[in-house]
């Protein structure tokens, strides 16, 4: 499916793409982008018993010592088991400092502009599932559902099997099930 445009609006339809694709294919793990938890809220609404994993913007994204994710929001989100994590952006963290100290581009920045020509929310994708890997909260070798999106919202959901950060590029996108033509 090819959304006219990107954005929020989408994310009702990506969700339920995502989780009719995860059905057909058997696929136990779903993992969302979600700075406030909307999203992963309403992936939550609509879950059949799939298990989610919700990544955060890191604390001090937009401020220091403070995250985006209110903590009502993730006591609620846990409670009705979504795991949630909260860490430092794989195609961002150190390189994205040495950018805005020194100025130029680094290689983490570069993976991320190339994986941006397939649109921000496969971008996102492919780095949270990446990180939700890493963290051990989905398992190694397995196909699973991500969403991402354009700022708010979700807007792109692909079929995955994520790599470890230290084997990135092992990293296996096995169907995009939906994006939006404008990005």
């Amino acid at each position: 499916m090819y959304w006219d445009e990107k954005g929020p609006q989408n994310t009702a339809a990506t969700v339920q793409l995502a989780l009719r694709r995860a059905q057909e294919r058997g696929i136990e793990y779903v993992v969302v982008a979600s700075s406030t938890g909307r999203t992963a809220e309403q992936l939550l609404e609509q879950n059949k018993n799939f298990k989610i994993v919700c990544v955060t913007y890191h604390a001090g994204f937009k401020e220091p010592g403070k995250t985006l994710l209110s903590p009502e929001t993730k006591r609620k989100l846990e409670s009705a088991g979504v795991r949630v994590l909260t860490t430092t952006h794989l195609l961002a963290g150190v390189d994205r400092a040495l950018r805005f100290q020194f100025g130029g581009i680094y290689p983490a920045e570069i993976i991320a502009n190339t994986l941006r020509m397939l649109g921000q929310g496969l971008k996102v994708c492919v780095e949270i599932s990446c990180m939700a890997l890493d963290a051990g909260l989905i398992p190694y070798g397995e196909e699973i559902i991500a969403l991402g999106g354009t700022g708010r919202g979700a807007d792109t959901a692909v079929i995955i099997v994520p790599a470890h950060s230290n084997k990135f590029f092992e990293t296996k996108v096995k169907e995009i099930i939906c994006k939006p033509r404008e990005f």
